[in-house]
Parts: C-alpha cells; sequence; structure tokens
C-alpha cells in the first residue's frame, strides 16, 4: 500500500499540465505517486504525459466521468493510506506535503485537511475556491476565511492558524481513504460543483474533523474547466447545493431552510435577469429548481443513511446566521467581521 496518492483529474488538460505538473513532481515525489486520471480527453493529454512525464502513472478512463464520478473510479484503482485529490492549475510548493501528512498522522479523528490556497495570478491574494478551509452559513451559502462571496482578502496571515472547518477545497483535498470509501466518496450524480461540501458534510456528521493547515500553502489558477458566468456552472452550483442541504441539514431545519432557500433563489433569479440582464443565469435558476424537485426522491434514501449516522446535533462549522444578511444589510465583508 503508497503512504499518498495525489490524484489529478484531466480532461482536455494538457496546457494546464505542461505548466503546473513539473511542480508537483519536484515538490512531493519523495513523499507521494503521482497518478493522473484522464477523463477521455481529445487533446494530446495522454501523448504528452507518456512523453514529457513518464514518471506519471496514467489512469485511462473510458468517458469523461465529471469530477465526482472520475475521482471515484480513478481512487477505485489505486491502494493508498491517503488520497490527495488536486486540481490540474495548481502550483504547489517546498513541503507542502509534510505538515498535512504530520497532522494526519498524529490526529487520528481527523477525516480531511487542505492547505491555504492562494491565486497563481495576484499571490498576495486568497483564491475563491477555498482560500483558508470553508464553512456554510443556515441557509447553504458557502464561504472561506478568506473569502466572503465575491470579496477575496489579501493574505496578511490573518488566517494563519490551524482551524476547524466544515470543508475542505476540492482543489486540493488530502483525505483519509479508508474514510473516503467509508462514507461513499464523493457523489457522482453531482457531476461537479459542491461534491467536496457534501463529502466533508457528510464526515464532519459522522464526527470526524475537517481541518485547514496553512503552514502548507498552494498557487491556484481556478475557474478551468466552467468559468464563471457560464450557465451551466450557476446550474450545478444551484442544484447541487440545494440537493446537499436536502441530504445533510437535520430534521427540524429542513423545511424551514427549504422554504427559505425557495425564496432567495428566486430573488436571486430575477435579480439576474432585471438588474444583470442575465438570462442565460436566469433559465439556469429556474431550471436547477425545477430539476432538483424532479430528483428529491432519488435521494432520499440517503438522506436517512445520512442521519442515522449523525454523532453531532449541531455542527459548529455551520453557521447559525444569514450570510446574505451579514454581508449585504450589516456591510460585513470580510471572514473576521462575521459573528
Amino acid at each position: 500500500m503508497e503512504k499518498i496518492a495525489i490524484v489529478i483529474l484531466n480532461w482536455n488538460g494538457a496546457q494546464m499540465m505542461r505548466r503546473f505538473l513539473p511542480s508537483v513532481l519536484k515538490y512531493s515525489s519523495d513523499d507521494a505517486t503521482v497518478y493522473v486520471a484522464d477523463n477521455a480527453s481529445t487533446d494530446d493529454s495522454v501523448q504528452m504525459l507518456k512523453e514529457q512525464f513518464p514518471e506519471c502513472k496514467l489512469i485511462l478512463l473510458d468517458k469523461n466521468w465529471g469530477f465526482a464520478e472520475g475521482y471515484n473510479k480513478a481512487l477505485a484503482q489505486i491502494d493508498a493510506e491517503y488520497y490527495l485529490l488536486l486540481n490540474s492549475d495548481i502550483e504547489v510548493t517546498q513541503d507542502w506535503l509534510k505538515p498535512m501528512l504530520r497532522y494526519m498522522e498524529e490526529h487520528q479523528e481527523v477525516a480531511a485537511c487542505q492547505p491555504k490556497l492562494l491565486s497563481e495570478a495576484n499571490r498576495e491574494m486568497f483564491e475563491y475556491a477555498g482560500a483558508s478551509g470553508g464553512f456554510l452559513d443556515r441557509f447553504g451559502y458557502p464561504f472561506c476565511r478568506g473569502r466572503v462571496f465575491e470579496t477575496v482578502e489579501e493574505d496578511r496571515g490573518q488566517y494563519d492558524s490551524a482551524a476547524d472547518v466544515l470543508w475542505a477545497t476540492g482543489a486540493a483535498l488530502f483525505v483519509r481513504a479508508r474514510i473516503y470509501k467509508e462514507v461513499g466518496g464523493l457523489d457522482s450524480r453531482f457531476f461537479a460543483h459542491n461534491e467536496e461540501i457534501d463529502l466533508c458534510w457528510r464526515m464532519r456528521i459522522m464526527g470526524y474533523r475537517i481541518v485547514c493547515l496553512p503552514e502548507s500553502h498552494i498557487y491556484h489558477v481556478g475557474g478551468g474547466t466552467l468559468p464563471k458566468g457560464n450557465p451551466m456552472k450557476t446550474y450545478l452550483n444551484f442544484r447541487n447545493n440545494l440537493t446537499m442541504l436536502y441530504k445533510c441539514l437535520p430534521g427540524d431545519e429542513l423545511k424551514s431552510v427549504m422554504r427559505w432557500r425557495c425564496l432567495l433563489d428566486y430573488v436571486a433569479a430575477f435579480e439576474m435577469l432585471i438588474l444583470k440582464r442575465n438570462i442565460g443565469d436566469f433559465k439556469a435558476v429556474l431550471r436547477a429548481r425545477s430539476d432538483f424537485r424532479r430528483w428529491r426522491k432519488d435521494f432520499e434514501e440517503d438522506r436517512k443513511r445520512i442521519q442515522a449516522s449523525r454523532k453531532e446535533k449541531k455542527i459548529p462549522e455551520q453557521r447559525s446566521y444569514s450570510l446574505l444578511w451579514q454581508y449585504y444589510v450589516k456591510g460585513r465583508k470580510r471572514f473576521s467581521d462575521l459573528p
């Protein structure tokens, strides 16, 4: 059995891998085995990897399974104590693995952790998709130490302490393999977006901890597969977020939260249409809500199983306040300003 398997899921990302894979190999090969799992790319990814990076182990998938199922299928072929799910657009730093491995070895109750995520384009800033560890508000809106909605902070060391979080970024998710399997892995029905939050929330419900360890830091490009403003990205985010809430919220919160989310989602949709004149995103939100209603019954057994596994009624990393209220009404736009 390998100690750490770093697994990069690729789909038509030859250019990104040429740019960023060298840092992963340079700073990780002594501590881990590096895999690239290819989601049936149609560019020259596979040939390029064979010729330029023969030290990488290749897993060839038969079609584009998306982020969630692509990883599930790839990880099923790897025997390791730890998995590290790593995006192809990440530059890692010297000794980045050591703090995470050391912490996981010393804290067996920790299921997963992440490094601090900084922007590759502006290295003084946090990166949107994880920053220094993720949380949820009462209504399921994700935010991070270093990023609240669209406000991304400069990294001045203000979030450099290790911290328990609700979710670790899927851009660099260091997870204990046995627990990944115990909770059933990523939900393949999500395809992409919110799947790592859903996974981490399920692990927290079972009593495991999720931690951010800023002693380790990496640089992330972000938005490579579906850029911001893409209606499909909007659709997946809304549909999957609602599904995650349905699966994971405790029974005494479910009805109230889902009623509020119905109202808030329609407000968001009409704001996209009227103020931003974005018809694509408007339609995406409506379709997401419609599709969630249609497929919700498919998750009834998942919900029962998840709730039956609950070790803690209230998880502190899911905050009890409304992030929308704090951000837009109270003007609290940084994590350190929040209650």
